[in-house]
């Protein structure tokens, strides 16, 4: 396992045009199974679970969760006790077809599914206590995993070799991964954040978290919404992979390329800027989506 990703230059036509420098930082590669952001929202949280004595941890998310995956992977390796709360009851019936949902299986998750309606209490106290009269005591962990633990754990995605530059991108699902970048950058610098999620609900989320306020949200590069796609989204992620052998997933970092290199095209950088952008992993989805895809008769994304 790598705590100290390394830095890949990318040089593409529209770049040099533009003369600005882009440089992705690959924490995609900390680890095979629990990469980028989940790595860094989990490792304090197991830690914070030992100390108190707790042997199963439970958390929330969807069909294509990479948090969910990861959860199951680490509490595997960690000896921990793990439940997903899974939202769609309808999933219930065909999990086993969904590969995040068999490989969480296999790493040994439990499941409970629940209606979305339900989820929408995933944060009331009342419903965290009937889920422990059911399971027992556990650590929760909140969908995304974003918690203070995990802000503190995402401040460590930057480091001292990531000073110079003026602008740093990065996808923003719950707000915990550029809440912590925010914190750990320095003021100088401009955090840019691209949602996968429809909507400005993201902001006051983060503002909690963030102790500076230089960033920003991009918000026009969600392709519809979280988990949606189209055929230029993936027209995109493949040939981005062909030109630079970078894989990007579908749900979070194909949007977040594809926005942050529209607005190199639209002069939003001036000449001579520096870009660093975020890669937070989450390729494990890409199986499950390309099954979901193969059934809409849309293009596959390349593995």
């Amino acid at each position: 396992m790598l705590e100290q990703s390394i830095h890949q230059e990318v040089n593409l036509p529209l770049l040099a045009e533009k003369q600005v420098s882009l440089c992705v930082k690959r924490e995609d590669l900390i680890h095979p199974q629990i990469s980028g952001n989940k790595y860094r929202k989990l490792k304090y949280n197991l830690t914070e679970a030992k100390s108190k004595d707790f042997d199963t941890l439970l958390t929330f998310g969807g069909a294509f969760s990479n948090h969910i995956a990861a959860t199951a992977y680490a509490g595997k390796k960690s000896n921990f006790k793990t439940i997903g709360v899974i939202r769609g009851e309808e999933l219930s019936k065909k999990w086993k077809d969904n590969p995040t949902l068999n490989q969480a299986y296999s790493d040994g998750m439990r499941f409970k599914f629940i209606s979305r309606e339900t989820y929408r209490k995933k944060e009331n106290t009342s419903f965290l206590k009937e889920l422990e009269a059911e399971f027992g005591a556990f650590y929760h962990l909140p969908e995304g995993g974003t918690n203070p633990l995990a802000i503190k754990g995402c401040g460590e995605v930057l480091d001292e070799r990531d000073t110079d530059f003026d602008f740093i991108c990065c996808s923003v699902g719950t707000g915990g991964t550029i809440a912590g970048i925010v914190n750990a950058s320095d003021v100088k610098q401009q955090v840019l954040g691209f949602p996968a999620l429809k909507g400005n609900f993201l902001k006051e989320d983060i503002r909690n978290f963030a102790s500076k306020d230089n960033w920003s949200l991009y918000s026009d590069y969600h392709f519809g919404g979280y988990a949606k796609v189209t055929a230029e989204l993936i027209e995109f992620i493949n040939d981005f992979r062909f030109k630079t052998k970078i894989p990007l997933d579908p749900i979070y970092t194909g949007k977040l390329f594809f926005g942050t290199l529209d607005l190199v095209k639209k002069d939003r950088f001036p000449p001579k800027t520096k870009i660093m952008v975020i890669h937070t992993g989450g390729l494990q989805g890409i199986a499950g989506m390309n099954e979901n895809l193969k059934k809409k008769n849309l293009p596959l994304i390349c593995v």
